[in-house]
Formats: structure tokens, C-alpha cells, sequence
């Protein structure tokens, strides 16, 4: 196999370095530059996210890990795994591509198959935490019905992302338009929450980026070459 073939192949082993340390795998491509830049800016992250979990506590550290660190995470990797061939690689060529291949949106399945387990874990550990819905905490069979519906579309939505199915934004831009009513009657009848103004605000996030994305769903699940 000649070096030109080589240079044109995927590199999965790359792409496991960047994942442990961002910018070791482009190293091994002999991109040194982009791998030192890259490494500057996990090292600037880890600072950040530090410094906002001593100034805003560790749900405002979680948030800015998930929103922020670990998608810019993903895709230093996946850059590491495409080939190495391109003479001026470039993480905006690499975000063009996930873009094309709709990785982002699988991304963001993946962030509601996440939410999904942590919210079925805070069922299970808080048994006596009652949801509010439109001002009011329902109990006894309603209240775990009301508490078990967010697992559950999450994992409905999470899974449609990830297989890029036309049904599961219709179903998200429904969970969304009940989260968007149901949050801003609870702002009106208990005031300011610091939870709930996190939620409303990556909830309006969410639901613009999936609403601009929303091409992506025109296909039948394959938004493009594979990986």
C-alpha cells in the first residue's frame, strides 16, 4: 500500500490518542502545530470549567462541560480520525463535515440518552421528589407518571437523533413547546429559579440549534458518507 492510500484512510487509532489527550492524535499525523493549538485550548477549558465550578457551583461546572468542553472535545477527535491527505486541514473543514454527516445531531442524542439515565437516577434515589407541572407537584400514580415522562422522551428523542428520523423532531419540538409553557407558568407563580432558568434558557438553546438543523432530518436516516 503506498503512502498516498494510507493518507486517504480514516485513522481510528488517532482519533483514541485525541480522545484521551486532545491533540496527541493529530501529533501522530504530523500536524504539530495544530496539535500544540490544540492542546492550549483543552488546558484553557480545564481552567474555565474549574473556574466556574468554584464561582457557580458544580451544576453550572456540569452544564459548561456538557454544552461547551465536551462537544469541542468530540470533534478535536473526530478530526483526528479523518485522513490525514488534506494539505490545510482546519477544525472549520472538520465542523463542515459533521455538519454534512449530521454527527452534531447524533451528538445531541447522545446528550438526551445521558439526561435520560440521570433523570431515571434521581427518580430512583429522591422517590419523594415531585415534579412541578404548570404550578402544581402532583402525587401517587400521576406524580411518578408525570416524573417517568422525562426519561422516557428523552430516550424516544435520543435514539430518533442518533438514527436522524424525521418523527423524532416533530416529537421534540412537542417535548420542547410543553417544557417552554410549562416552565414559564412555574416562572410566573414561584418567581426565579436558578435551576429553572438554566433549563428554560438551554431549552430555548436547544431548540433554536435543532430547529436550524432541521434539514437534516429530510433523509431516512443517512445524512450522509458514513463516518
Amino acid at each position: 500500500m503506498t503512502a498516498a492510500s494510507r493518507s486517504d484512510r480514516s485513522l481510528p487509532f488517532a482519533a483514541f490518542l485525541s480522545t484521551v489527550f486532545p491533540g496527541l492524535g493529530q501529533a501522530v499525523k504530523h500536524q504539530f502545530t495544530r496539535a500544540a493549538a490544540l492542546a492550549f485550548v483543552w488546558t484553557a477549558l480545564w481552567g474555565a470549567l474549574w473556574a466556574t465550578w468554584r464561582t457557580a457551583g458544580p451544576g453550572a461546572a456540569i452544564f459548561f462541560f456538557l454544552m461547551i468542553v465536551l462537544p469541542w472535545w468530540v470533534i478535536q477527535a473526530y478530526d483526528a480520525f479523518l485522513p490525514s491527505s488534506d494539505p490545510s486541514p482546519s477544525l472549520r473543514k472538520t465542523i463542515r463535515i459533521v455538519l454534512q454527516r449530521a454527527h452534531d445531531i447524533r451528538f445531541l442524542g447522545c446528550l438526551f440518552l445521558l439526561t435520560a439515565v440521570l433523570d431515571l437516577y434521581i427518580i430512583v434515589v429522591n422517590p419523594e421528589y415531585a415534579l412541578m407541572v404548570f404550578c402544581a407537584k402532583p402525587g401517587g400514580v400521576l406524580g411518578f407518571l408525570v416524573k417517568a415522562q422525562s426519561p422516557t422522551l428523552h430516550v424516544l428523542i435520543g435514539f430518533g437523533f442518533l438514527r436522524i428520523r424525521r418523527w423524532s423532531i416533530m416529537l421534540y419540538l412537542a417535548y420542547a413547546a410543553f417544557g417552554l409553557l410549562n416552565a414559564t407558568a412555574n416562572f410566573a407563580c414561584v418567581g426565579y429559579g436558578r435551576v429553572r432558568t438554566v433549563f428554560l434558557l438551554s431549552l430555548l438553546g436547544f431548540t433554536a440549534y435543532v430547529w436550524w438543523r432541521r434539514t437534516a432530518f429530510h433523509g431516512n436516516g443517512s445524512a450522509g458518507p458514513g463516518l
